[in-house]
């Protein structure tokens, strides 16, 4: 077991919605019993050991942190991590190179189809969230030349324009969703990073082009109600699938971590190179964090 690991950082993000359920409608999610500590994704030091493989001063991560400063964890549930890989800064592991930035590049990569010099048009919902903000960037950079991110705040719409690179940004809470996207997407949508579900999305899958593709990453705005995981679409959203041959298929990460690490040194280098504008804006743009030790 690994003794006393000094957490710098834990991770918040949607899915912990469902462990609030009795059923998490995911296999791979368990959910939270009454007067458990609560866990989730966390990076942080090892103080004391008696495992081999994680030894004193390793900085390391999981999928199961408690969130609580110290704690006891098995070594077999811990992952060692290269703090050069983020230029120290260890919260990274938990976003952009983390389970975050692997969801956003493997969903683009094995669900997105996206095709160089094709002229392809991507919309991303939840786009200022923490795997909406790197599936963006991703799709920019694989070829896509427009990337549109639907949002919630002007602030969020700024930034991911002005810092993140995407073509136009759409406020859902303002703005007439079906006009915008037409406005911003001439040629029609070929690629739909779908973080959010419900009316956003059966506003973007009406609009999308034959054989184009859907890659179903999260339904936020359908956890606090009582359906199954994926949730029923609409008659008429199913039909335009059918009718126009959109694939929409589940995205589960862990399905490709055989993949990982390359995604995750490209990832790095990516960082290193400043193709990512900073992860850590504050106000849920990025990833957001939980500081609890330096």
């Amino acid at each position: 077991r690994c003794k006393e690991s000094i957490f710098v950082s834990l991770s918040l993000f949607a899915a912990q919605r469902c462990r609030m359920n009795e059923d998490t409608g995911a296999d791979y999610l368990t959910p939270w019993q009454l007067f458990e500590c609560v866990d989730g994704g966390g990076v942080g030091v090892v103080e004391s050991s008696r495992c081999s493989t994680c030894t004193e001063g390793s900085v390391v991560t999981s999928f199961n942190w408690p969130w609580q400063t110290h704690a006891v964890l098995k070594g077999s549930s811990l992952q060692k991590v290269d703090s050069s890989m983020a230029d120290g800064h260890l919260s990274y592991f938990l976003g952009v190179i983390g389970m975050t930035g692997l969801t956003a590049l493997l969903g683009v990569r094995e669900k997105g189809h996206v095709v160089k010099g094709a002229n392809q048009t991507m919309v991303v919902s939840g786009a200022a969230g923490a795997c909406g903000s790197i599936a963006g960037q991703i799709g920019k950079l694989d070829g896509c030349v427009r990337v549109v991110g639907i949002c919630g705040t002007e602030e969020k719409c700024r930034a991911l324009v002005e810092d993140l690179g995407f073509s136009a940004a759409i406020n859902y809470y303002y703005e007439d969703i079906p006009k915008r996207l037409k406005e911003c997407c001439p040629d029609g949508i070929d690629v739909y990073f779908d973080n959010v579900g419900g009316v956003i999305s059966d506003a973007v899958i009406a609009q999308m082009n034959n054989g184009s593709h859907v890659i179903l990453c999260g339904q936020i705005s359908q956890y606090n109600k009582d359906v199954p995981y994926p949730p029923p679409l609409s008659e008429e959203t199913q039909k335009a699938l059918q009718i126009k041959n959109i694939t929409r298929e589940r995205f589960m990460v862990l399905s490709y971590m055989s993949k990982a690490d390359a995604a995750l040194c490209e990832l790095s280098r990516h960082v290193k190179s400043d193709a990512f504008c900073s992860m850590m804006k504050g106000g849920n743009i990025g990833k957001q964090i939980i500081k609890i030790s330096e």
